[in-house]
């Protein structure tokens, strides 16, 4: 078993990294916390995606989907249970965000139920008081 001051390595996800991101989100995704991917979007996830590992063990993942120079949205940043509230996720926050930043993105969102954390890794409204983002379902999530 690791311990917490056992050093972490951010890496860039790999396509072969797909499966293991599985099984990451999966109890996330039970839980209702994460969406539902499948392995093939897990797979475009990893083209912008970053791996957290400790000892070579794959403790975290999230990625960024670049959708135009404007806006990027942050995904499915999951961490393991035993490797939570050690910063690892905001250091794959600061991952995605400097991936978008190198493509020059002017904007990255995370649609969240984790408010406060986003918040401590800087994100905020764009337009308070002024605009909300609403969304519609055009598909089952489950």
């Amino acid at each position: 078993m690791s311990c917490a001051s056992d050093p972490i390595a951010i890496r860039p996800a790999e396509i072969t990294d797909a499966e293991a991101i599985e099984a990451l989100v999966e109890p996330y995704v039970q839980r209702r916390v994460l969406l539902r991917r499948s392995l093939e979007e897990l797979r475009d996830l990893t083209r912008n995606g970053f791996i957290a590992e400790r000892d070579g063990r794959i403790v975290g993942f999230s990625a960024v989907d670049i959708y135009s120079k404007k806006l990027a949205e942050l995904q499915c940043l999951a961490v393991t249970p035993d490797a939570q509230r050690q910063g690892i996720g905001k250091l794959l926050v600061q991952a995605c965000i400097d991936c978008a930043r190198e493509h020059q993105v002017l904007e990255v969102m995370a649609i969240t139920a984790a408010e406060q954390f986003f918040r401590d890794c800087g994100f905020d409204y764009a337009l308070p008081d002024q605009k909300k983002a609403l969304f519609i379902n055009t598909r089952p999530r489950y």
